[in-house]
């Protein structure tokens, strides 16, 4: 063997923690898809539809949403401030974003959006942040609590970081939840102790299940350091009662855990019946104070109505730890230099839009009140149609941007998934790719109950198309079931 083959890098030599991830079973759907496109490019006629339609995606811009015009305009003479100096500008661009683009350059350091922030963000701007989440929930919000950060994911895997020591540490994390938290779980060693969300109540959180899995953990000697929940849900699209909050909260607090509150779809609530209430709020609402519960919620510009997922904008807030532990949080975020500044002024705009009396409030709201309309309609269409089809059941989307059917697929179709060694619920996927063209994650990316088979969609399409998701899915499935019927 030469001395470079020796030196070469090989799978069995790389951190075993990368290898104990998990196969992202959405992969094998999506380099499916992603071949199939090519071959509908160089020939429309190879598959029995003319497009791929993609429902597995979150991704809202992509998807032809428009981006919201006022924080566009504020963004644009950010970057390019000279504007600002230019006549022309006064007609081109609102008055309040050229007076909220003045007032953020003021707040950056030689008004250089190209620069480097401080490491935790933009003093000002995590000031303008704090305000906004104290107007959104009653009780004081102070800018030191505030980590500016590339989106949602890098201060998760940060708080990872500082909790975990080593593999006899565990954090609850829901089932089904985003790969996020498992994944990044495994790659710090930690022991994931699941809990299951209750599909037949809405998926809420059960207090007694998440008691018998923490007692059961704690049996095998795993020491629970925090417990992760997602509101609105991701894959789920529940938005949890004020009420179950509570008992989250109070949960916690007795069993001396960090509540991990992923926020990120906060501004996408669609049933009049209940409201977004920040986990920060329903603590104080509580009168729990710093002293009493340790809480870190996450806020991203990429998840709500606003799509903005290349921007990487986000933050998280700190509450309830000491000053020594503080340092430590401090410590791990100064690793990075900071996060990008377009994102850092996008997530200040989405925490503090237009107001009533600005010029550009009316088109604002108008804009807001139009993309969650077409996003309830596309949910609720989808709803309809997956509760009308055999075996499958469907809960209501009350927030976020997914519907997650389950789907009771019958022996033979999960034989013939057997026999081709993958699972029934990827087998129903790249099915449905196959004949309609259109893609999903199938549920087991997310997690399930043993035994049960869901699939995560999207209702970002369009309107119209999402009209031929319904048309060719309810095509599909009934042929799928009579195909392998029992």
């Amino acid at each position: 063997m030469s001395p470079a083959s020796a030196r070469a890098l090989t799978v069995d030599s790389l951190n075993p923690k990368v290898l104990a991830l998990a196969d992202h079973f959405g992969g094998v759907i999506a380099r499916r898809a992603q071949h199939m496109q090519e071959e509908l490019e160089k020939d429309p006629g190879s598959h029995p539809f003319n497009e791929i339609i993609y429902g597995n995606l979150s991704n809202p811009h992509s998807l032809g949403q428009q981006p919201n015009k006022f924080f566009r305009e504020v963004l644009a003479l950010c970057d390019y401030p000279h504007l600002l100096h230019w006549s022309i500008t006064n007609s081109i661009f609102s008055s309040d974003a050229i007076a909220r683009a003045r007032e953020i350059l003021d707040l950056i350091p030689g008004r250089a959006t190209g620069g480097y922030s401080h490491c935790q963000g933009t003093e000002g701007l995590r000031n303008t942040i704090a305000v906004g989440i104290a107007s959104r929930d009653g009780f004081p919000c102070y800018a030191e609590d505030i980590f500016l950060t590339d989106g949602a994911a890098p201060p998760v895997h940060m708080v990872m970081h500082l909790l975990i020591r080593g593999e006899k540490d565990g954090i609850l994390c829901p089932v089904p939840s985003h790969f996020l938290y498992t994944s990044s779980m495994v790659l710090c060693g930690a022991t994931l102790v699941p809990y299951y969300l209750d599909e037949s109540r809405g998926w809420g959180v059960s207090i007694s299940d998440l008691k018998k899995h923490l007692d059961d953990a704690r049996s095998e000697g795993v020491t629970v350091r925090g417990l992760v929940v997602v509101n609105p849900g991701n894959p789920i699209g529940q938005v949890l009662v004020a009420e179950n909050q509570c008992e989250i909260v109070e949960f916690c607090r007795s069993e001396n855990l960090v509540l991990l509150a992923d926020e990120v779809y906060q501004e996408n609530v669609y049933t009049v019946e209940k409201k977004f209430n920040s986990f920060k709020k329903i603590a104080r609402s509580m009168c729990y104070g710093e002293g009493d519960i340790s809480l870190i919620s996450f806020h991203s510009v990429s998840n709500g109505y606003y799509g903005e997922c290349g921007r990487r904008g986000g933050y998280m807030e700190v509450t309830g730890f000491n000053s020594e532990v503080r340092k430590q949080v401090y410590k791990v975020a100064s690793l990075s230099a900071c996060s990008n500044i377009s994102g850092q002024i996008l997530m200040s705009l989405v925490m503090n839009p237009p107001k009533v009396g600005d010029e550009s409030y009316t088109f604002y709201e108008e804009e807001r009140n139009g993309i969650i309309l077409s996003l309830s309609q596309c949910a609720e269409a989808m709803v309809q149609t997956f509760n009308s089809l055999e075996g499958v059941t469907c809960s209501k989307a009350e927030g976020a941007m997914f519907v997650f059917p389950s789907v009771r697929l019958p022996k033979r179709a999960i034989a013939a998934a057997e026999a081709m060694n993958t699972k029934p619920d990827v087998f129903y996927a790249l099915r449905l790719l196959e004949s309609t063209g259109i893609v999903v994650l199938p549920g087991s990316v997310f997690g399930q109950v043993p035994g049960t088979w869901h699939f995560r969609c999207t209702i970002l399409q369009p309107e119209e198309k999402v009209q031929l998701i319904i048309y060719r899915f309810k095509a599909f499935h009934e042929a799928f079931m009579e195909e392998f019927h029992d």
